[in-house]
């Protein structure tokens, strides 16, 4: 088995495919159970995501050989490496920028969102940039897309169908993201009405 990371409802396999679920506690790279840090300081089990407060978890990796690895996107990078998927982190220097912009706006914007009109916005920018893009990188699946994905999951189930249709952009690429192989995983499949998502396609 590969090595794994949870933190909100974000999954990722150093392995051979790149996504898999996770244990409720961060692991080790030789398989044992590490600890992880809430906000606090105090330690718990990492990705049991339902108020604010237990959002401020910061994920850990423990590795064999070297410190322990903190945070969401350093963890996500790391294990992308692992799995010698480097193609994730993007193929140019500017998609890699993107896809780098992404993970950060996932971590501060996504992550940090605690009200109805934060959602809003979040969701807004983000069918405004995705307009005229298939994934957030462009044409190119990314790591980004995945943990932007994970971030947004909890926030789609919620929309109504006019909502979803409001955000026509986002709706399209998310329902184009919870198809791709191996993503979705134990999160439930959200209904879009398809005839209405790729009317105005690129």
């Amino acid at each position: 088995m590969g090595r794994f990371l949870q933190s909100s409802s974000v999954l990722l396999r150093a392995g051979d495919s790149p996504l898999l679920p996770f244990p409720s506690r961060p692991l080790s790279e030789d398989g044992g159970c590490g600890r992880a840090q809430a906000g606090g300081g105090g330690t718990g089990p990492a990705g049991e995501v339902s108020g604010a407060g237990e959002r401020e978890q910061t994920p850990v990796l423990q590795t064999n050989n070297g410190p322990s690895l903190i945070g969401l996107t350093t963890i996500a990078t790391h294990l992308v490496k692992q799995a010698k998927k480097e193609q994730l982190l993007g193929n140019t220097a500017e998609e890699k920028a993107i896809v780098q912009q992404w993970l950060e706006y996932r971590v501060i914007q996504v992550d940090g969102q605690s009200n109805k009109e934060d959602t809003r916005i979040i969701l807004k920018d983000l069918n405004s940039y995705l307009e005229d893009k298939v994934y957030l990188a462009g044409n190119n699946f990314t790591l980004a897309d995945i943990l932007m994905y994970y971030g947004l999951h909890h926030i789609m189930v919620d929309l109504t169908v006019q909502e979803k249709e409001k955000y026509l952009n986002v709706s399209r690429w998310f329902n184009h993201v919870q198809h791709y192989p191996g993503i979705r995983q134990h999160l439930s499949s959200i209904v879009f009405i398809k005839n209405r998502l790729y009317t105005n396609a690129h």
